[in-house]
């Protein structure tokens, strides 16, 4: 396995039509808009890609409250299980800090038990909850970045 992570500012355009895949994959057959992807200001994509295949991804951006949100992510369900969402959050908050981003924020549900387990493991704490607009309890987690 040749794994390389690639950070990209903005919209990945040339790895859309892979990254659509994976989204559908992970969030049940949905489809991520272009239009919601361009209009998220300071986009940052992480990419994992293995022998010129995306097989993983994670998007964040800064919340307008000076927290960097993360915002989501996934990885093919053929190489889930290996650490590969671990490395894009390691990337991910390493450019952040660059940026000079202090802490970051991202919302989970329990439908999706790896990554709260993931988030967790990383030293995230739980600070709230809410119910969403679609009515899904959804819970959020901080971490400032050391």
């Amino acid at each position: 396995m040749h794994l390389k992570i690639m950070a990209i500012e903005g919209v990945p355009y040339a790895w859309l039509h892979q990254l659509q895949e994976i989204y559908a994959d992970v969030f049940d057959g949905a489809h991520l808009p272009l239009e919601k992807l361009a209009s998220k200001e300071g986009l940052l994509c992480m990419l994992a890609v293995e022998d010129n295949e995306l097989i993983g991804f994670k998007l964040g951006y800064p919340h307008p409250d000076g927290v960097f949100y993360s915002w989501l992510g996934g990885v093919r369900d053929t190489k889930r299980g290996q650490g590969i969402a671990s490395q894009l959050m390691i990337v991910q908050h390493k450019h952040m800090k660059a940026l000079g981003f202090q802490k970051v924020r991202t919302y989970g549900r329990n439908t999706y038990k790896a990554m709260l387990i993931v988030n967790l493991k990383h030293g995230f704490d739980i600070v709230s909850t809410f119910i969403d607009d679609k009515g899904r309890h959804k819970i959020i987690f901080e971490k400032l970045v050391e």
